[in-house]
């Protein structure tokens, strides 16, 4: 089965092909090695919303099946922002390390409540059949400076009080463990093996 990545990201690609490397039955194909790949404007409101209109539009392009994910930070003291709008967050144009100051600059007067969570929604649209999604969350706090170089996006603002890191103080193999978009993707591994095996008792949305 060919499943084609609906993501140019190098760092999600690479976090896809390493959780999903031992599925023989699974071709994994890159974005990049589409002619002339619909770009897909995030208008939803959720982030199932978003993860289902790239996947669909991409695979109608393409005629594959195809898995998409849209995630984001959620804080609470900001009512859930940036959310949705996390991978652009105060602009298009601002760099990832920008925006992480951005969202300190918005906390300084929140001493206390700093908890935050990342959310990770995939879609699964295979043609002819329907969509699946895989959802996980990971709790963490937002940390008073950046800390790390491991990670991406807000990673280095991202503090994970059981460990005593940020996100970006992680190994592969810890984030691989522990993070939303790993977690997201191993339960999107269990949907993919169980349509390869006939078996496809899952959330899905014809």
């Amino acid at each position: 089965m060919k499943l084609l990545i609906a993501s140019n990201n190098k760092n999600k690609i690479l976090e896809i092909e390493n959780k999903f490397s031992d599925i023989e039955e699974i071709e994994l194909i890159s974005l990049n090695s589409i002619k002339d790949a619909p770009h897909v404007e995030e208008t939803g409101s959720t982030f199932e919303e978003n993860a289902l209109l790239k996947a669909k539009i991409i695979s109608e392009h393409t005629g594959m099946a195809v898995m998409s994910d849209d995630s984001g930070l959620e804080i609470k003291a900001l009512k859930g922002k940036p959310g949705v709008y996390s991978a652009r967050y105060g602009g298009e144009n601002l760099s990832d390390h920008e925006k992480n100051l951005l969202i300190l600059k918005e906390m300084k007067k929140f001493t206390t409540k700093r908890k935050a969570r990342f959310v990770c929604v995939i879609a699964l649209y295979i043609p002819g059949d329907a969509a699946y999604f895989a959802e996980a969350i990971c709790e963490g706090e937002i940390s008073a400076e950046p800390a790390g170089n491991m990670g991406f996006g807000y990673d280095p603002i991202f503090y994970l009080p059981p460990l005593k890191k940020t996100m970006a103080q992680l190994t592969m193999d810890e984030k691989n463990r522990i993070s939303h978009r790993a977690i997201a993707l191993e339960k999107a591994k269990k949907i993919l093996k169980g349509i390869v095996n006939g078996q496809s008792n899952f959330k899905k949305d014809h």
